[in-house]
């Protein structure tokens, strides 16, 4: 009786073991873990992702993904994928952000973000690795811009510099000494901006002005009322000034004088204006054509033969008698004669012009007034209206300061 409680008991025990064994095959999971690309395999009685990870002592945080979801139920066989969040700080054109991915190389983290532009300039390559601590970058999108240089005509290009100031350094175009740019060399390149590079020239040059000259008249007593003669000729003086050019891009945009100086003093003209009043004129003396009565008395006396009179009494006579004369327009010269002389034929002042029309010795001799007397007073009006005819035939009433008055 001993012997069948003791193999009862055997039995017994023996079949809870084996009932344990095949509880445990049971409950037991394999769960592969795929961690960042990494493969691990974690045996689990758990029920849930977070207990197959919690086997394995991994820690998932906010910014990781885990697929399935942590609270997902879990069976033999089951594939967990796990992403840790990478810290990426990425400067793109210009504006700096912080974001979080799971991507762990540069390119594959670009394409999460959206940043995929042909042709973006980067700080890193595009293969370089984004570890769990993270990666800072600066990326750069190309963009259109028009660029305006001194002496070319505007050019539209592509560009992926920062701001102003790298497209200057690409272009090779110093700031400074008169080369400014707008915007601001710190302004950040956008689509469609136009920038204008400025080069301002200072020059200075010379330039030169007439200064015109100033007339003052003086009476003479010397001059015959209303005539006028120039006793000192008036010249133009001359004033030089300094100035300062200012040259924008080749054209000049300001000038303003920085000085001045009279480099020729004017000279003032003189005009004597006559004041002398003319003389009456004096009786000419007639010989009386009657016969006085002595002479009637010696009326049979023999006439006697008349002598010949000198070459000017000749030259007088000739005149007298109308021999070559020409008196055409008669009636101006005595208008210009009363402008020059009063209307005086015979004056002579001693200021070196002579008769009514104030004829000086060289013009009166070259135009034969010689063959009338040595000078135009001593000759007559026919003679000196004669002499007037043949110089207006020549140079009109140019040489008549009364010219007005014809």
């Amino acid at each position: 009786m001993k012997k069948k409680t003791i193999g009862i008991i055997a039995a017994t025990t023996t079949l809870a073991a084996v009932a344990g064994t095949v509880g445990w095959q049971v409950a037991d999971k394999e769960v592969l873990l795929a961690i960042d690309g990494t493969n691990q395999t974690v045996h689990t009685f758990g029920s849930t992702v977070n207990d197959a990870l919690a086997k394995k002592g991994i820690m998932v945080g906010e910014h990781d993904t885990v697929v399935p979801s942590p609270n997902s139920a879990i069976t033999d066989g089951t594939v967990v994928n796990i992403a840790y969040g990478r810290p990426l700080t990425i400067t793109l054109d210009g504006k700096k952000t912080t974001v979080w991915t799971t991507a762990s190389t540069v390119d594959a983290a670009l394409s999460q973000l959206g940043i995929t532009e042909a042709g973006t300039r980067l700080s890193v390559s595009r293969s370089a690795a984004v570890g769990r601590e993270g990666l800072a970058l600066t990326a750069t999108t190309p963009k259109t811009i028009s660029i305006s240089e001194p002496g070319k005509p505007a050019v539209a290009l592509e560009t992926t510099a920062n701001t102003v100031g790298d497209l200057l350094k690409e272009r090779r175009i110093t700031l400074g000494e008169g080369v400014t740019v707008t915007p601001d060399a710190k302004t950040a390149l956008t689509d469609e901006l136009k920038v204008v590079v400025t080069r301002t020239v200072t020059k200075t040059r010379t330039s030169t002005e007439a200064i015109k000259h100033e007339t003052t008249t003086v009476d003479s007593e010397e001059l015959a009322a209303g005539s006028r003669k120039v006793s000192v000729k008036g010249v133009d003086g001359e004033r030089t000034k300094t100035l300062q050019v200012t040259v924008v891009n080749g054209k000049e945009t300001a000038t303003k004088v920085v000085s001045e100086k009279i480099t020729k003093q004017p000279v003032t003209e003189k005009v004597l204006v006559g004041t002398k009043k003319a003389e009456a004129p004096k009786p000419t003396s007639t010989e009386s054509t009657k016969p006085s009565p002595s002479q009637s008395k010696r009326s049979a006396a023999p006439t006697p033969k008349t002598t010949s009179t000198p070459k000017a009494t000749e030259a007088k006579s000739s005149s007298s008698s109308g021999a070559g004369l020409n008196l055409a327009r008669a009636d101006m010269w005595d208008r210009i004669a009363q402008c020059e002389s009063t209307g005086n034929w015979s004056i002579n002042t001693g200021n070196g012009y002579y008769g009514g029309l104030q004829f000086d010795r060289g013009t009166w001799l070259a135009n034969g007034g010689g063959a009338y007397a040595p000078t135009a007073n001593l000759a007559s009006r026919a003679e000196q209206i004669t002499i007037a005819n043949k110089v207006y035939a020549q140079r009109g009433l140019q040489p008549w300061g009364c010219a007005h008055a014809a």
